[in-house]
């Protein structure tokens, strides 16, 4: 049996818990054992990490010791997968840039806040995306500053609106997956409070996105 960590809390604007449970139902409709974890002490316990498949943070900034950075690090690069989606994952620990290094991306605006806007998928022979076409989220919008090794893929493009002229026409990764050692990593930037999740299309990305990290899809 796949076993998984999914560790929330941080900024309650984001639901940590209930976007948590939400995707425990879904490994644990999968067949995965899900512990789920309040505390940043969970990434403590190295050996007991490194017997995971799935490592999932659910937190938004915050603060995290070296020990407990480390501790996550180092089970994602000796193999753990990690996957997660939104603030949760990509602005969790704003002043830790190895963590940011291995998620592949970091928050830095949402022009407008809440808006209506289109995901435009580019691989269609992934299997995250396979059969899913583009789709349109009322949400925010994220502007990231991403690492071009990432494989990307869905975008998301900029239309300037909302007082920001100069970036109208840029293209930003939505969802990607990448390494860090021999772990497998996966984001998805959608995910602003679980209601996102009722859009099919973004619940279906995640949900493979968390299978795909683990090694089981």
């Amino acid at each position: 049996m796949k076993r998984a960590l999914m560790v929330w809390g941080g900024w309650e604007g984001h639901q940590p818990r209930q976007s948590a449970e939400l995707f425990a139902g879904c490994l644990r409709a999968a067949g995965f054992e899900v512990e789920l974890a309040d505390t940043l002490d969970a990434f403590l316990d190295h050996e007991r990490l490194r017997a995971l498949d799935l490592i999932v943070p659910v937190w938004t900034m915050g603060t995290i010791t070296a020990e407990q950075e480390r501790g996550l690090l180092d089970a994602v690069a000796a193999g753990v997968g990690i996957a997660g989606w939104h603030g949760c994952m990509a602005d969790s620990f704003r002043n830790n840039p190895d963590y940011q290094f291995m998620v592949g991306g970091q928050w830095v605006a949402h022009p407008g806040n809440i808006i209506r806007y289109t995901v435009n998928i580019v691989r269609h022979d992934d299997p995250i995306t396979a059969g899913i076409n583009d789709f349109s989220i009322e949400s925010e919008q994220y502007y990231m500053h991403v690492d071009p090794s990432n494989d990307v893929l869905a975008t998301t493009t900029f239309s300037g609106d909302y007082g920001v002229p100069w970036i109208a026409g840029t293209v930003m990764p939505v969802v990607w997956k990448r390494r860090w050692g021999q772990g497998r990593v996966f984001y998805c930037s959608l995910g602003h409070q679980t209601a996102d999740f009722d859009v099919p299309e973004a619940r279906e990305i995640v949900r493979r996105g968390l299978l795909w990290a683990a090694r089981a899809l």
